[in-house]
């Protein structure tokens, strides 16, 4: 497995850092913490990633020192281009725990009996919530701003069985058109920048940083629709069957350290996207801030009866339009009990978002209904 070495460092050097903090700065209660941590056993854990803005409360954890806190040892994996090769990752043992979203629909169409526990990026207050995807176009395309039945005709990028093909059909829907009007061109986010400036494409379909990226390197790119509620965002920790009924508590101290990742992200965006910059190849500042925005609108990790049906819609939509054959219930494949007893045990955490409507609202052993 290829990891991020110089990260490892961070957590080499947290503990003379914390030292030095506790005898200068807060006393013996904190030497006491800190001896605490220090005495646990810390847990091995390998995590994957996408390379994506909304994925980076991963690092952030890691970094801020959020998962020692809570006793355990992750390595973070070189993100990867797609969900699709994370979850191979995932499959080959490379990792334990991975972020994402519909990649995880086919996989366990195809057998790989996946669980999901959290979101990395979603909402669990509201069903739609696509802040974090854009349409971009090339100059001269033909493509108007705004005008979604422009795309009539066009070449389209967007990677398959990735939510950014799932955003390009539902705007390809929401035109008024069907898939067989337009050509898809399967492309990994990070090469639609290039597929753009040189015409290979008209367009592209993709999460952040990726359309401000284009915005930015491509001359006279422009965003054709950015978000708009045409999808409800789906965004997962995810792991295998096996790996979730041996670990649950190895899976509700991750949780609890990410969701504290969150909560330092949405107060802190500037610095979070200094953290991008580190885990994304070539991502900029100004890019990462630009991205940031949209990223805290979704940064929920909250489970809701609104993210089962985010699941379901989404497999509604591809067998609606042809793309999938089959479906999948989505309550045999989300394990919120590990979210929940974070959510009731670690309230600060999410204090800072809107409160779950009580209709909305789930509990252990919680069935969704379409």
């Amino acid at each position: 497995m290829t990891t991020v070495k110089r990260f490892a460092r961070w957590r080499d050097l947290a503990s003379p850092l914390v030292t030095v903090a506790t005898l200068g700065l807060f006393g013996a209660a904190a030497m006491t913490a800190a001896t605490t941590v220090a005495a646990q056993s810390m847990v091995k854990l390998k995590a994957g990633m996408v390379t994506g803005i909304d994925q980076v409360g991963l690092p952030i954890a890691l970094e801020r020192g959020f998962f020692e806190k809570n006793g355990l040892d992750v390595t973070v994996a070189r993100p990867y281009a797609t969900g699709v090769d994370a979850l191979n990752a995932l499959q080959a043992g490379e990792s334990e725990i991975v972020q994402v979203g519909v990649p995880m629909i086919g996989a366990v169409l195809r057998g790989m009996d996946l669980v999901a526990l959290g979101n990395y990026s979603g909402n669990a207050t509201k069903l739609g919530s696509d802040a974090t995807m854009a349409l971009v176009a090339r100059e001269g395309s033909g493509i108007d701003k705004g005008n979604l039945a422009t795309l009539k005709g066009k070449k389209i990028a967007a990677s398959f069985g990735t939510i950014n093909h799932l955003y390009a059909l539902a705007l390809i829907e929401k035109a008024g058109l069907t898939p067989g009007d337009v050509t898809l061109v399967n492309t990994p986010p990070p090469d639609m920048t290039v597929a753009l400036l040189s015409r290979g494409i008209d367009a592209f379909s993709a999460w952040d940083p990726w359309p401000i990226v284009a915005g930015k390197d491509v001359p006279g790119a422009y965003t054709v629709i950015r978000g708009g509620d045409v999808i409800s965002y789906l965004g997962f920790n995810v792991a295998t069957r096996g790996w979730v009924e041996k670990n649950g508590g190895t899976i509700e101290k991750f949780l609890a350290a990410v969701s504290e990742a969150d909560k330092w992200m949405r107060a802190n965006p500037k610095q979070a996207a200094q953290v991008a910059t580190r885990w994304i190849p070539g991502l900029k500042q100004d890019v990462a801030e630009a991205a940031m925005q949209f990223n805290i609108q979704q940064a929920d990790r909250r489970l809701s009866a609104n993210n089962y049906r985010a699941l379901w819609a989404a497999q509604d939509r591809l067998n609606r339009l042809g793309i999938l054959k089959t479906t999948f219930d989505v309550n045999k494949h989300i394990e919120p009990k590990h979210m929940l007893k974070v959510m009731k045990d670690k309230p600060e955490l999410f204090s800072d978002l809107p409160p779950i409507p009580a209709d909305v609202s789930i509990g252990p052993g919680f069935q969704f209904k379409p």
